[in-house]
């Protein structure tokens, strides 16, 4: 039995995953962690450390601090990571590599198949169509969602990125005023926020006379949770190293990148 420890578990992602986990004959929620009791079973902590044991796998939806202190914590434990906490910066991102070198780290920006299938098919329209067709990216999300554009947004564009030879400053959020016509070279990012959104995410290709639209929407967070168990289940026998959700889609083997 794979003893899973969610971390953030009293949040919307960490609800799914102890929903999606119930009823699984090869895992359980063995401890859940956040600053505040949420609903459910325990045992419940506000410090990961006393929860953790060697062999463990940390299910971590708590945040940038939540992702940087799991990192630090599953390394010195030998407990493995998974991770969608978004929003993160260098340092948290130093934190998850350092960890990966001890033990074995996957992060996604969003753990949907279907996200990991709209990624796929990007990559192809981008290397079908002529580059010098435009990309704007336009994602919604509920109202009370902290970071902004989505961590899967920033994932699709630097898919965009990589396929152009686009540097950092080619990304535009948002535009106001007298802007100007829009430059070849851009890619237009526009977050919306309200409402109850799941994750509803959209890349547009247009080129003259024509465009061609590659969306996703996320009806329900189970479909995230879910991903992230498989996460589990895969990483639970992976050596130390970073993942991605990819390498769980393709099945085991010994990848380490």
């Amino acid at each position: 039995m794979i003893r899973v420890v969610l971390n953030g578990a009293a949040g919307r992602m960490g609800r799914a995953v102890t929903a999606a986990a119930v009823g699984a004959t090869d895992l359980s929620i063995a401890a859940c962690v956040d600053r505040t009791r949420g609903e459910g079973a325990g045992p419940w902590y506000t410090d990961l450390g006393a929860a953790v044991q060697p062999g463990d796998v940390v299910v971590d939806f708590s945040g940038p601090e939540g992702a940087r202190q799991a990192a630090a914590v599953c390394a010195a434990n030998g407990a493995a990571l998974v991770t969608g906490s978004t929003g993160l910066a260098a340092a948290d991102e130093a934190a998850l590599a350092d960890a990966a070198r001890r033990v074995a780290v996957l992060r996604a920006n969003n753990f949907s198949i279907g996200v990991a299938a709209l990624r796929v098919a990007l990559k192809a329209a981008l290397a079908a169509v002529p580059g010098s067709w435009d990309v704007e990216l336009v994602e919604r999300h509920h109202r009370l969602k902290k970071d902004s554009p989505s961590g899967t947004a920033v994932t699709l564009v630097n898919d965009v990125r990589a396929a152009r030879g686009l540097a950092p400053e080619a990304v535009k959020h948002g535009r106001e005023g007298l802007v100007g016509p829009r430059p070849a070279a851009e890619i237009g990012v526009h977050a919306v926020r309200g409402g109850t959104w799941v994750g509803d995410h959209t890349v547009l290709l247009a080129g003259e006379g024509e465009w061609l639209e590659l969306r996703h929407v996320a009806q329900d967070r189970a479909a995230f949770a879910h991903g992230a168990l498989a996460a589990v289940r895969f990483l639970v026998t992976a050596a130390p190293g970073s993942y991605t959700l990819e390498d769980v889609l393709s099945g085991p083997g010994p990848r380490k990148h």
